[in-house]
């Protein structure tokens, strides 16, 4: 078998699955492909050392998430206070086009899920990563657990507190957003 066009079918077959996971764990277009690439590049590396204990779609999960946590290092050396949010259409957004909506529900589920996005980045590293993984990419708590090299109930600690705070910042948000309303209505 040539490994060559094995790897290349590992590229074709998952490539859309880690763009869409490098976007949502670090909340932006800048840089995805190379962030993709990287990610590919270590697999590649990797393959020969690759025992087949897991799932390869959990390997390049750990590998993902590992890039994803170099490039938050990266943009913390080069600019602490800024958490960048990418202008461009997200993934969200993509799923918003449904015919029966009228332009009004449209409006408030785009910002809600503007909301989401902005307060996904708040949340700590491995928070984001594991809530990411298993709302978005639908992962078990196995597969999150052997990605992260954690375990199990470490890994359903930090969902339990990553949801926990977005669910309280989103409420947060909701109640500022009635209050500005109120008061540019008065």
């Amino acid at each position: 078998m040539d490994t060559d066009l094995t790897f290349e079918q590992l590229v074709r077959d998952h490539q859309a699955m880690v763009f869409r996971t490098l976007l949502r764990l670090t909340g932006s277009h800048e840089h995805i492909d190379d962030l993709a690439q990287d990610v590919f590049l270590r697999l590649y590396r990797a393959l020969p050392s690759f025992r087949g204990e897991a799932l390869i779609t959990t390997y390049l999960y750990r590998i993902a998430v590992n890039v994803a946590q170099d490039e938050w290092k990266r943009r913390r050396r080069v600019d602490r206070s800024h958490v960048s949010l990418s202008d461009e259409t997200s993934a969200w957004e993509d799923r918003l086009a449904h015919p029966d909506r009228n332009a009004e529900q449209l409006i408030e589920e785009r910002e809600f899920q503007q909301a989401v996005e902005v307060q996904l980045q708040r949340l700590s590293q491995i928070e984001r990563t594991i809530i990411v993984l298993y709302h978005q990419e639908e992962r078990t708590y196995e597969q999150i657990s052997y990605s992260l090299g954690m375990p199990i109930g470490t890994v359903r600690t930090h969902l339990h507190r990553g949801r926990k705070k977005l669910r309280e910042a989103i409420r947060q948000h909701k109640i500022k957003e009635r209050r500005s309303i109120c008061q540019t209505n008065s």
